[in-house]
């Protein structure tokens, strides 16, 4: 049996590639994970060219039942994959046209360039749908760690200084917020990715009158009233990227939430912080201190986020210089990609989990929150509220925090009488401003950390969150 050339050397050439070109060219070796939608797209494109009449019934029955043929095999490891064939493409279309001779009319009216942009967007569109499914996830552990912690106060920090009390579930729905605005940034670009580019050919469409609008409703690139999303510049669609330059902006977007909240839940599991403890499942030991229990799962989430920014600035220098149309550097496109969505998703989930197996020390958060300094601020608003300006209430505080290092004393075991010593305002309500339950009580503003907004807040996500 002769043995088949390459399918992407056609007639024009005389012989195979040298070997080591055939090897530095091959991309087979990471974009074989293509492979369900590069046959998603040959199965759409076969009914199309059997409806514009390039193949007979029987002939797309026979492609059909190749193609699903090929992918049992795949899925069952039985497949072997031919780096000589340089990518996913060629090695399913040239097993398939030695199985079934009506493989070789497959190609009509399609070239790679328009191809692999379609795999590359019905990949992408599958990958953030998964993606935003563990980014709900991880909100709910945040959700459900911030419940069962509700009455939890700890310091809330500037500078990595002490500030002002906050409720643990405010803390915590912080990066609700963020996921959510990550969540939104990818919903606005799944609609970018949800766009036909098949029909383009290799940059100039086709002679042959191919139905693109019935291609993209087979697979999907619809809008909400069912009309087909087709690309409408042949040129552009070939060698359009921005899809994978969106993505992987928002992931690295995603991956920067992840890497700061890591940054909290190691400092928190610190013996200097001790406000939490992470199971031992997600941490490790040292190979030489036995007493260490090490938080590696945020340490590496808060390190892969470098990988997936090195990834989009990657993606965005190779794109910069290309002329159009198509041209080989995108191939490099997909190792990055691939790379960003494994990374993230990995990394959210891993975040999930570990939440939901990590517990609070509230003994050591409630010492932490007692500090009252926390609540020097609620003492100057108190002046405020006597009818003092905010920036001569923000003074007389400030020299009240001195007084009470001089003489090494906690602010509220300052005396009425060394109060008014800084300032007479202060009257003997003053020192109740360091209650703080009645402190807490006072922050109700929309998006504060007030006892009964938090509660609100809580409430409210975890109903979006039901949905």
């Amino acid at each position: 049996m002769k043995k088949h050339s390459p399918v992407s050397r056609s007639g024009r050439f005389k012989g195979g590639p040298d070997a080591d070109v055939a090897q530095f060219t091959e991309s087979i070796s990471f974009d074989w994970r293509l492979w369900r939608h590069d046959l998603a797209g040959s199965l759409a494109h076969a009914a199309m060219l059997r409806k514009i009449g390039v193949l007979s019934r029987s002939e797309a029955a026979a492609i059909e039942r190749g193609l699903h043929a090929i992918a049992r095999e795949i899925q069952q490891g039985k497949f072997r994959w031919k780096p000589e064939l340089e990518d996913v493409h060629m090695n399913l279309e040239a097993e398939l046209t030695r199985r079934v001779p009506a493989g070789a009319k497959l190609h009509t009216g399609r070239s790679r360039n328009d191809q692999v942009a379609l795999d590359l967007r019905l990949w992408l569109r599958e990958e953030i749908l998964l993606l935003l499914g563990e980014i709900a996830d991880l909100q709910r552990a945040l959700v459900s760690l911030g419940e069962a912690n509700a009455t939890v106060v700890i310091p809330g920090y500037t500078h990595l200084q002490r500030a002002q009390p906050v409720y643990l579930a405010h803390h915590l729905l912080a990066y609700a917020e963020m996921l959510e605005r990550d969540n939104e940034r990818l919903w606005d670009g799944w609609s970018r990715v949800n766009v036909c580019p098949l029909g383009s050919g290799a940059l100039a469409g086709s002679t042959l009158k191919l139905d693109r609008g019935f291609v993209a409703k087979q697979l999907g690139f619809t809008d909400l009233d069912g009309k087909p999303r087709l690309t409408q510049n042949s040129m552009d669609a070939v060698s359009d990227r921005d899809f994978a330059v969106e993505f992987c902006a928002a992931a690295t977007l995603l991956a920067v939430h992840l890497s700061r909240l890591a940054e909290d839940l190691i400092l928190w599991a610190s013996a200097e912080f001790h406000f939490i403890r992470i199971a031992d499942a997600y941490t490790t030991g040292s190979s030489l201190m036995p007493q260490k229990k090490n938080p590696d799962v945020a340490e590496l989430i808060r390190g892969k986020a470098g990988r997936v920014l090195g990834n989009l600035v990657g993606l965005l220098t190779l794109l910069k210089g290309l002329p159009m149309t198509y041209n080989r550097d995108l191939q490099e496109d997909k190792e990055q990609l691939f790379d960003t969505a494994d990374t993230v998703r990995a990394s959210t989930r891993l975040m999930a989990a570990m939440l939901r197996h990590t517990k609070v020390n509230q003994t050591a958060c409630r010492a932490a929150a007692s500090d009252p300094a926390l609540l020097a601020t609620d003492l100057a608003d108190y002046l405020v509220r006597k009818g003092m300006p905010f920036r001569q209430a923000h003074h007389a505080v400030g020299s009240v925090v001195a007084l009470a290092e001089k003489l090494g004393l906690p602010l509220n075991r300052l005396t009425l009488a060394q109060l008014r010593s800084v300032n007479p305002f202060f009257g003997r309500d003053a020192l109740v401003v360091f209650d703080l339950k009645r402190a807490m009580a006072r922050r109700n503003l929309p998006g504060a950390p007030g006892t009964k907004e938090v509660v609100r807040q809580l409430a409210a996500w975890r109903k979006k969150l039901s949905r």
